[in-house]
């Protein structure tokens, strides 16, 4: 005769082991990336650091963060910003948040993070400056925070693209243009006397060409640190993000990039973007570009 307790059979813990680790594999995406360089100035830099413990020690809370910083005026500030930026950012979220929350506070740390990182550059009275594109991924979410003309693009597996960066030129985008202004800078190009303008517009005094930046302590108080920030979730079948800097941008399109590398890995792919701007511009610039595909894990 059975008893009634029969059918609560005791499940192994390596059984229960594995059903945790398959749904952590759902939560935690595979993540591979590559990157290629062709340097003119030597002013462009690159952060990598994958398997972040957002809670110390357990080993299964992690993240990963991609950062390109486009430095100008030489390289002080984008080495800088790359050696501190994260440790400003992490300082300043809560502690004990749980994973959703954490999420939830990063685009208001990634503002903090920047302004502290600008504020403590700018106390060493160097003059130099940096575009950054702060790109966090935890488990389906991407994190952006950007300054500057580097730009960050998603393809979702899904297809479309998706621009998770903003163009600080004041070139291109009149709402910068309408708030320096309408803080007292001026905008304008490059006069060279006799009434003749030249280049691109540029913030006065200074004369820099972006809005907003990480150093330029002698560009006044129009070009600010305060990033744009995008947050998205991805769904499960993942997607691809190029990181690169205005090298490429100022040559190819996003829609170019994503094709000249189309099922491509992560590295080839970085290489074909880079020489495919090159290709079309010829290298006046440095150019950088990090490629990184999200996806999930496969099923044994």
């Amino acid at each position: 005769m059975s008893t009634k307790g029969d059918h609560h059979h005791t499940v192994p813990l390596s059984v229960l082991l594995k059903r945790e680790s398959a749904n952590e594999k759902i939560d935690s995406p595979e993540l591979v990336h590559g990157q290629f360089n062709q340097s003119k100035k030597g002013e462009d830099f690159t952060f990598v650091k994958t398997d972040c413990q957002r809670v110390m020690g357990d080993g299964v809370s992690t993240f990963s963060v991609f950062g390109l910083f486009d430095g100008h005026n030489g390289p002080a500030a984008a080495i800088y910003t790359k050696e501190n930026l994260l440790n400003n950012v992490l300082a300043a979220i809560p502690p004990d948040l749980n994973r959703d929350e954490w999420v939830a506070a990063l685009p208001r740390a990634m503002v903090a993070g920047f302004v502290k990182t600008d504020k403590d550059f700018q106390e060493r009275a160097r003059k130099s400056g940096t575009t950054v594109t702060f790109v966090i991924v935890e488990g389906w979410v991407v994190s952006v925070a950007s300054v500057g003309d580097s730009r960050c693009i998603l393809e979702p597996a899904e297809g479309g693209v998706y621009y998770l960066s903003a163009d600080h030129r004041l070139e291109i985008n009149e709402e910068e243009r309408d708030r320096v202004t309408a803080s007292g800078g001026e905008v304008g190009r490059l006069n060279t006397g006799g009434g003749t303008e030249i280049g691109p517009l540029r913030c006065w005094p200074g004369g820099l060409c972006l809005s907003r930046s990480i150093g330029d302590l002698d560009v006044g108080e129009y070009i600010v640190p305060v990033p744009y920030v995008k947050q998205v979730k991805l769904s499960s079948a993942g997607g691809r993000l190029i990181i690169s800097s205005d090298g490429v941008w100022d040559a190819i399109s996003a829609e170019e990039a994503l094709d000249c590398c189309r099922g491509l890995p992560p590295e080839p792919s970085a290489e074909h973007i880079v020489k495919e701007a090159v290709g079309k511009k010829g290298i006046r610039d440095d150019t950088t570009c990090t490629v990184v595909d999200i996806y999930c894990h496969q099923k044994n």
